[in-house]
């Protein structure tokens, strides 16, 4: 439902109505409405649009530039500040405790570790030994249980408390929290990179436009008051 067609509509048939049947008090009530449901139509349309010919109209599109760095500043200085990155990593939400690395364990990439034990024990004094029985070659099976062993080892060892409260000790420092805040302040700019002013202006719209149609509807009836009140002040 346009809440701002719907009160415009009948504001101008109180005028019309008035108009034709002569009647001084609707006619005013009407025109009064009239006037002031297109006024505020047409400013919540100015927000949005280029009307030329007026100064201001658009403001949303032309100052694009500026609502963009509104937003960036808003994220870095209140949320994405150095104070609410500490705490959030010294809380419980945010701890190194609750830092779940497995996951990120298991999709690692082991075989590099394999290849360099391999060439140790070829660079060391068991070579000749190795090589008796079929080289680095006869090794080879030994490599999906080190792998293994090797996630499973490295997952136990990073939910120990001591590494741990080393990682929060580390993730804590100042330059590792500006470091953090340089990458938020990064993503941040080129997310809003992507924005074009047409979309800034559709987001705004969706947001807003059907919350101030409201204003057109007051516009209307306060108008309507006040042509009221003019009517009837005529009248004396």
């Amino acid at each position: 439902m346009n809440k701002s067609l719907i009160t415009n509509f009948f504001a101008l048939a109180f005028t019309l109505l008035g108009l034709i049947l002569g009647n001084h008090i609707l006619y005013t009530i009407g025109l009064f409405a009239l006037s002031g449901a297109v006024t505020n139509w047409l400013a919540i349309h100015m927000l949005f649009e280029k009307v030329p010919g007026l100064y201001g109209s658009g403001v949303i599109p032309a100052r694009f530039e500026d609502f963009k760095m509104g937003i960036r500043q808003l994220m870095m200085e209140q949320f994405f500040t150095k104070e609410n990155i500490d705490r959030f990593l010294s809380s419980g939400s945010g701890s190194a405790s609750r830092i779940d690395l497995s996951p990120v364990i298991e999709k690692v990439d082991l075989t590099p570790a394999f290849d360099n034990l391999v060439s140790v024990i070829e660079g060391s004094s068991f070579a000749p030994m190795l090589a008796m029985v079929g080289g680095s070659d006869a090794l080879q099976p030994m490599k999906k249980p080190f792998i293994e062993k090797m996630k499973t080892s490295i997952t136990q060892i990073s939910q120990s408390e001591d590494f741990t409260n080393l990682l929060r000790d580390e993730l804590e420092q100042p330059d590792m929290i500006a470091t953090m805040q340089n990458k938020v302040s990064d993503i941040i700019e080129k997310r809003l990179n992507e924005l074009t002013p047409q979309l800034v202006k559709e987001i705004i719209q969706s947001m807003i436009k059907e919350h101030l149609g409201w204003l057109v509807i007051w516009g209307g009836v306060f108008g309507g008051i006040i042509g009221l009140v003019a009517a009837l002040t005529n009248n004396f």
